[in-house]
C-alpha cells in the first residue's frame, strides 16, 4: 500500500530571479526576528499575502487554502498547497513544505514541524480567522499568542532603495498606461475597450523590464459620467460622450508590488461649475504635495486639506482619506494602514516613506459639476522634502480631449 504523506518538500527545477537580492530579504527577515526577539518569541506564523511575499519573495494564490511562511530563530519556511508543486520554493528566498490534502489540516501538521508545541507564537490577528485561530490552538498548543501585524506593518512601512527603486519603475509604467489610455479616448468607445488599452500596455512595459517575472494582476479602472463618482467602481460596457467627466486609473503590479496612476479629464470642454470643482481639487492636490515632508504628522495634512476645502465650501464633498503608503499591497489584500492620511492616524513623516497625495471630490448627480474629481501622485519622502515620481501631468491644461 502506498504511503501516503502529510507533507514533503517539493524542490522541483532550479531557483528562479526574485525582485530583490537575498541579503535584501534577510535583512527583513532579520528585522522580523529583532521584533520576535522584543516580544519573547519563538516563532511567528504568518498567514497573510502582504507579509508572506515581503519577507520570503513568493505571493501566493490561495483559492480557498491557507498558506503560511513560519519563521523562528533559526530556520524559515514557506507552507503551501501540492496544487502549486515547485513553484513557491522556485519563487521564494526560504525552505518551502507543501502540505497534502489527503487528511485535513496537514496544514497545521506541517508548520507544527518547525514551531513545536508549547511555544510563544507570533500571528497576524487582523489575518488570521477565527477558525484558523482555533486551529493554532489545537495543533501547536502555545504557551502565549502575540500579535505581530501592526510591528511588521511598521516595519514595511520604511522601503529600502531596492524597494524604492522598484516603485519607481512601477510609477513610470503606470504613466504609460496613461498615455495609452489617453490615446484611446474617443466619442463611443467603450470603458473596457479603453481600459484594456491601458492594461496591455503596461503588461507589455513590465514584461521588457522585467523578463524574469511572473506577470499577474495588473489592471486598469476607467470610469465615465456618473461610474466616476467612486474610486473603485469596475468598468463597464458604457460608451463615453461628449461632455463626459473621465477619471483615469492606472495599476501595474511588480512582484506584488502596486503603484497608481489616477486622474481627472473630461472628453470635450467641461462647463464652468465643473472646471471650477476640478480647479480647486488640482489645487488641493498641489497644496497637499507641498505638504508631504519629514516631521509632518498624518493627521495634521488631513486637517490642513480639510480647511483648505472647508474654505471653498467643499468638503462636504470629499469622501476618503488623501493618501496612503505604497508597497507590497494591493485590492485585494492588506496595505499599511498607519501611514494613510487620515483624522485618526499620528505616524509622524520620515525619509524612506512612499506615500500617495490623492484628494478627491465628488458632487452627486443633479448637481452642478456633478461626477468624481480625483488626482492621484506617488511620492517618496526624502531628507529636504519628497520626490514625486509620479509624470504624467494633471489639471485641464492636458486633460481636456
Amino acid at each position: 500500500m502506498t504511503i501516503r504523506p502529510q507533507n514533503y518538500r517539493l524542490h522541483n527545477g532550479e531557483p528562479a530571479p526574485l525582485a530583490f537580492s537575498h541579503a535584501e530579504y534577510e535583512h527583513r527577515l532579520s528585522g522580523l526576528r529583532k521584533i520576535m526577539s522584543e516580544q519573547n518569541l519563538d516563532a511567528a506564523v504568518l498567514t497573510s499575502m502582504h507579509s508572506i511575499a515581503y519577507y520570503s519573495g513568493f505571493l501566493y494564490c490561495a483559492f480557498g487554502r491557507p498558506y503560511a511562511l513560519v519563521v523562528t530563530k533559526q530556520d524559515a519556511a514557506t507552507i503551501s498547497a501540492g496544487i502549486d508543486a515547485g513553484q513557491p520554493w522556485r519563487r521564494g528566498c526560504t525552505d518551502n513544505i507543501t502540505y497534502t490534502d489527503w487528511e485535513r489540516d496537514n496544514y497545521w501538521r506541517s508548520i507544527l514541524t518547525i514551531t513545536g508545541k508549547d511555544r510563544n507564537i507570533g500571528i497576524e490577528s487582523d489575518h488570521l480567522t477565527l477558525q484558523q485561530y482555533e486551529k493554532l490552538t489545537h495543533f501547536l498548543n502555545p504557551r502565549s499568542t502575540v500579535d505581530l501585524s501592526a510591528a511588521a506593518m511598521r516595519q514595511r512601512m520604511h522601503k529600502s532603495n531596492a524597494e524604492i527603486a522598484l516603485i519607481k519603475e512601477g510609477a513610470r509604467i503606470a504613466d504609460i498606461g496613461g498615455y495609452a489610455i489617453k490615446d484611446a479616448i474617443k466619442e463611443g468607445v467603450r470603458e473596457i475597450d479603453v481600459a484594456m488599452a491601458g492594461r496591455d500596455a503596461m503588461e507589455l512595459a513590465i514584461a521588457s523590464a522585467f523578463p524574469d517575472f511572473e506577470y499577474r494582476d495588473t489592471w486598469v479602472w476607467f470610469q465615465s459620467g456618473l461610474n466616476t463618482d467612486g474610486a473603485h467602481n469596475p468598468v463597464t460596457a458604457r460608451k463615453l460622450q461628449q461632455g463626459d467627466i473621465l477619471s483615469l486609473n492606472c495599476f501595474p503590479m511588480i512582484a506584488g508590488y502596486y503603484t497608481a496612476l489616477e486622474r481627472t479629464l473630461f472628453l470635450g470642454e467641461p462647463d464652468q461649475d465643473s472646471l471650477n470643482i476640478w480647479d480647486a481639487n488640482v489645487a488641493a492636490h498641489g497644496y497637499g504635495i507641498e505638504l508631504l515632508k519629514p516631521g509632518m504628522r498624518c493627521s495634521e495634512i488631513t486637517q490642513k486639506l480639510n480647511q483648505f476645502f472647508e474654505d471653498r465650501d467643499l468638503l462636504h464633498y470629499r469622501s476618503f482619506g488623501y493618501g496612503h503608503s505604497f508597497g507590497v499591497l494591493s485590492h485585494y489584500y492588506g496595505r499599511e494602514a498607519g501611514l494613510e492620511l487620515r483624522e485618526d492616524i499620528e505616524t509622524i513623516l520620515e525619509p524612506g516613506m512612499v506615500i500617495s497625495m490623492e484628494p478627491m471630490l465628488t458632487l452627486p448627480e443633479g448637481l452642478p459639476g456633478a461626477g468624481g474629481y480625483r488626482e492621484h501622485d506617488i511620492l517618496v519622502i526624502t531628507d529636504e522634502g519628497n520626490e514625486n515620481i509620479t509624470k504624467y501631468p494633471y489639471g485641464p491644461e492636458f486633460n481636456i480631449l
